[in-house]
């Protein structure tokens, strides 16, 4: 399913003067309702990429990181703040929450810095925000996350590609295709590979298209609402 929307109409709910947009996708019978997004840790926006047709807040502290993501997304709300604390105290203002929190202590690449005297705790922001979300949140959500180096404290809901995600619907198979390895990819690959072209002159382009989250299984999983 494609969400190129052929067109967006108003409906008006008369028993409680409710506004609402419908959005009509080609070549389905389905409709789906417009929906504000809260996309937390939203790095250069890897996973709402192909999203059309709603209304997207994207929460992320580094400023630079962010001036990516205004200049790829400039229709979206942007703000530069502490995304775990943002959903905290704004969770209730949206329909659908998705959440990538920071994953390098979660990584397995972090039993290998022992090696360099580099010890740490795992963030446990991940476990919050997932525990949070799933007694306090009315609408629908998925945390994802990188496989971790220990066994999760909380079974995932699927495993796709180099990721968990944990949320409150089933997530389908999807296959993400690479002709590539992942530890030894160029600016260029990833570039092609996510269909995302950086600003000139961007930062740590590779590292930021590295951490992103391949457009198109951004797409299966919120298909899967």
């Amino acid at each position: 399913m494609s969400f190129a929307p052929t067109k967006t109409v108003k409906i008006f709910m008369l028993q409680n003067y409710e506004q609402k947009y419908i959005i009509f996708i080609d070549n389905s019978n389905r409709c789906m309702e417009k929906m504000k997004i809260l996309n937390l840790y939203a790095g250069i926006g890897g996973n709402r990429k192909l999203w059309e047709g709603h209304e997207v807040t994207a929460i992320e502290s580094d400023w630079n990181i962010l001036n990516v993501y205004r200049q790829l997304f400039p229709e979206d709300t942007i703000l530069c703040t502490d995304a775990h604390q943002y959903l905290l105290d704004h969770h209730k203002e949206y329909d659908f929450i998705w959440s990538s929190p920071p994953c390098p202590t979660h990584s397995r690449a972090s039993t290998s810095l022992k090696g360099w005297g580099i010890v740490r705790y795992p963030d446990m922001a991940l476990y919050q925000e997932i525990i949070f979300l799933k007694h306090f949140f009315k609408g629908k959500w998925v945390v994802e996350n990188v496989i971790p180096y220990y066994e999760p404290l909380i079974k995932p809901t699927a495993t796709l590609d180099r990721h968990h995600f944990w949320s409150n619907f089933p997530i389908g198979d999807f296959e993400v295709k690479r002709d590539y390895n992942v530890n030894r990819t160029t600016k260029e690959m990833l570039t092609t590979h996510h269909g995302i072209e950086l600003p000139e002159g961007t930062k740590d382009a590779r590292k930021l298209l590295r951490n992103a989250v391949y457009p198109p299984l951004g797409l299966h999983i919120i298909n899967q609402i």
